[in-house]
């Protein structure tokens, strides 16, 4: 990827001689780091063999397999990594690859967050039989094929996002952000109850955002680090559910627990940008994720349904004829545009439909997808754009993978290209599992 190979290597020495550093008496953690060490940005990721270090062992033989825990993407969505109750593994979406595994002696990692597609990674224990302590993020250097560092609160650790200069970790009534490069704690934040792990960063290195929810319902915390200003944005009025930041910090995609809308904000002055209609029904949306180029908005949930929206305006309606321009014969055009043409008919005054205003349902005033593909209902799954334009690709907790593609004029369903099986029907065990955007 381009941002992978602009990449500033000096911006990336990890520079970890911490053990003797004095953790600040107000943080409540501790912080260990040890040896050095070098980020390296291989444009693809090696395909390693099991590691053998005294820290892994072989995949064991028993009748006990892997069961997924959780699920997330990389910062550029090329890669995803499942943790299990034996360990982690990585894979390439595009072309669709198995990079590495990691087995422990059955023991579990909960989460596993990437660093782009880097030798460092951070794991939470979790599972049957955690590998290590929830409260804790171990800092996981692939080439040494082991931990070189931790990170311990009072308290589970429900996420950890990374980017090239910071660490967050998010737990259920705060979030830590640190320096990569020293671990110095640089902010710390107080969130309503966040059992989800609920926090998105922009990956860009300019400028830096930061969402996460805020002291009440429904509210969406801002930190805009590079103005050293906290906005807050009344989002919902039911609790937060999932949200997306653009890779560049400039938008911000909410939903709430009812799961029937998405909106979209800009987080330089937070005012709502569009408001997007994944259905009437309730539902727990899984992911939510923005194109590189902002053009599109893809996000899947409990329905089994992945819907893509367009961010792009609308069909515009021309006031002086009432009528819907340059239509594309697919429901999703069709019903954004007569949601369009609705809006500007209950609006005008001098419209026959005028007398309907305050009446009509507010799906006619939100826009529906333009297009949709369907997976498994039982199945959490979590959706991305892939590299190819106009693909997306989908990972499933029952082991399955998806890439489709859609056709930016027409919409509609789309195609599947591609699938595969990356966990074999009989490891997988219907547990709970967490998975991130």
């Amino acid at each position: 990827m381009e941002l992978l190979r602009n990449l500033d290597q000096k911006d990336l020495a990890l520079q970890m001689a911490f053990d003797s550093m004095p953790s600040p008496r107000n943080h409540r953690h501790e912080k260990t780091f040890s040896n050095g060490s070098q980020l390296d940005f291989p444009q693809s990721l090696p395909k390693s063999p099991v590691s053998t270090s005294p820290h892994s062992s072989p995949r064991p033989q028993s009748p006990a397999e892997p069961v997924v825990l959780s699920i997330r993407f990389n910062q550029d969505n090329g890669c995803f990594a499942c943790g299990t109750q034996t360990g982690f593994r990585v894979f390439n979406c595009h072309p669709f690859k198995e990079n590495f595994r990691r087995e422990f002696e059955a023991s579990g990692i909960g989460l596993v967050e990437m660093l782009f597609r880097c030798n460092i990674i951070a794991l939470v224990g979790g599972g049957k039989a955690p590998r290590y302590a929830p409260n804790k993020v171990m800092i996981w250097d692939d080439h040494q094929g082991r931990c070189i560092g931790e990170l311990t609160f009072r308290s589970e650790v429900r996420a950890v996002r990374l980017r090239r200069d910071m660490i967050l970790v998010v737990l259920e009534h705060k979030i830590y952000t640190y320096n990569f490069t020293d671990l110095k704690l640089l902010y710390s934040v107080e969130t309503l109850a966040n059992p989800k792990g609920l926090c998105a960063v922009s990956y860009s290195s300019s400028p830096s955002v930061m969402v996460c929810p805020g002291l009440r319902r429904g509210e969406v915390r801002v930190e805009l680090y590079s103005q050293k200003k906290t906005k807050f944005i009344a989002a919902h009025e039911a609790s937060l559910a999932c949200f997306a930041l653009s890779l560049d910090g400039s938008l911000l995609a909410t939903a709430s627990t009812k799961g029937t809308l998405i909106r979209i904000f800009n987080t330089k002055d937070c005012t709502k940008l569009q408001e997007l209609r994944r259905g009437a029904d309730r539902a727990d949306i899984y992911s939510i994720n923005f194109s590189p180029t902002n053009h599109w908005l893809v996000c899947s949930s409990d329905k089994g349904t992945v819907h893509v929206f367009s961010l792009q305006a609308p069909s515009g309606i021309d006031p002086k004829h009432g009528e819907a321009k340059n239509l594309n014969a697919n429901s999703g055009s069709l019903l954004m545009a007569g949601s369009a043409f609705l809006n500007y008919a209950v609006g005008n005054a001098g419209s026959s439909l005028s007398f309907m205003k305050g009446v009509l349902p507010k799906y006619f005033s939100s826009e529906w997808s333009f297009a949709q593909f369907r997976v498994q209902e039982d199945t959490h799954a979590i959706a991305a754009f892939g590299p190819e334009k106009h693909s997306v690709v989908i990972v499933c907790a029952n082991g399955s993978f998806y890439r489709c593609s859609f056709d930016p004029s027409v919409g509609g369903e789309m195609v599947r290209e591609q699938y595969e099986r990356f966990i074999k029907p009989d490891e997988v065990d219907k547990v709970p599992m967490s998975v991130g955007t």
